[in-house]
């Protein structure tokens, strides 16, 4: 079958090759029959070695997927053939560190995540821990499943990394994916939100305003400081929700959160960045960095999607083959749409 592999640790070292079915799940494990996989902006990093997450390869990438239960192994009992199920990304933990007994296994000292050290899911048939998996309640499609992995990561940053009131005010930096998911979530816990963006963000800001984000601001054509002093009688915002992993917009949001608020970084730079961190000092900011999710952040967010608080499909506006990566990846670094996902097919 067709598989996307990372061969090696250098820049641009991925391309696709005809690897073997995987054989029957082991114990505790299932064999998924891969529906859609989502192109996560960390696929680009690992393309270009720029990732700090262990990666081993040579490896199948790909880890926001959804998919068909194939097989089930020994001693599995919560999934059966035929089951829609959704997964983790962080694939192996060990269950004895301080984190993992804080419930924190994101963090792991022996995290070892799913298309990054084992196969992911740019191939047909992947394995994967069955504890690691999720129902996708028949209400959610396969489409929206395969962006919830993404979905998970906003909502640790949101709910276990940050604080949201009813009645605040929330900037989010950056419409894309990660932003829109932010600003849905945050308008759905009863935020007023503000998201902004630059002129070549035109149509994802306009997509926001169609899911019914309160505030859109190209900050090349308006003044958002103007904007926030016009919503918080010049206070500035409660919450900063960083989605856009740039330097420029970790400055943007650092000038316009309020003293004593929150602003927690959702999105990753992929490389080191600057930015005047007096400013947490002098406002005494909550300041906040989020990486991955745990098993609670999976079960809030099919409770969202599946009572109409949170819509991705919208966000999917490009599907490609396997055999069409490279100008999947292209257009992913080119801003060309905005979900972009594989349909993965038999050979």
């Amino acid at each position: 079958m067709k598989a996307l592999v990372k061969y090696d640790m250098k820049p641009r070292a991925v391309e696709l090759r005809d690897i073997p079915k995987p054989g029957l799940p082991g114990p505790g494990q299932l064999r998924v029959k891969v529906e859609y996989a989502g192109v996560c902006g960390s696929d680009i990093h690992i393309y270009e070695n720029s990732i700090a997450i262990t990666t081993r390869p040579p490896v199948v990438i790909g880890h926001e997927f959804s998919g068909y239960v194939d097989a089930v192994g020994e001693g599995v009992t919560g999934f059966k053939p035929g089951d829609r199920i959704v997964a983790e990304a962080v694939y192996h933990r060990c269950g004895k560190c301080k984190y993992c007994r804080m419930g924190k296994y994101n963090l792991c000292l022996d995290k070892l995540s799913f298309g990054y050290v084992y196969n992911g899911c740019f191939e047909r048939y992947t394995i994967i821990e069955d504890y690691n998996c999720h129902h996708l309640p028949d209400d959610i499609d396969m489409v929206s499943g395969a962006m919830i992995e993404p979905m998970a990561c906003v909502a640790r940053g949101i709910y276990d990394q940050c604080h949201l009131e009813a009645g605040f005010t929330v900037l989010v930096v950056g419409p894309g994916p990660i932003g829109l998911v932010a600003a849905q979530i945050a308008k759905a816990e009863g935020c007023e939100v503000i998201v902004s963006g630059t002129g070549a963000d035109a149509e994802r800001l306009e997509l926001a305003k169609k899911l019914g984000i309160h505030h859109t601001v190209n900050i090349e054509k308006e003044d958002l400081r103007a904007v926030i002093d016009g919503l918080t009688d010049g206070y500035g915002v409660d919450v900063v929700l960083e989605c856009s992993g740039s330097q420029a917009g970790i400055a943007q949001g650092l000038e316009m959160v309020r003293k004593c608020g929150w602003m927690t970084l959702i999105a990753l730079a992929g490389k080191p960045i600057t930015f005047d961190i007096e400013k947490v000092n002098y406002k005494e900011l909550h300041f906040s960095g989020s990486i991955a999710s745990t098993y609670n952040n999976w079960e809030k967010c099919l409770a969202l999607l599946r009572l109409g608080y949170v819509d991705l499909k919208p966000m999917a506006t490009g599907f490609y083959k396997l055999d069409d990566w490279q100008q999947a990846f292209q257009d992913m670094v080119d801003k060309k749409g905005l979900k972009l996902l594989f349909k993965m097919e038999d050979d």
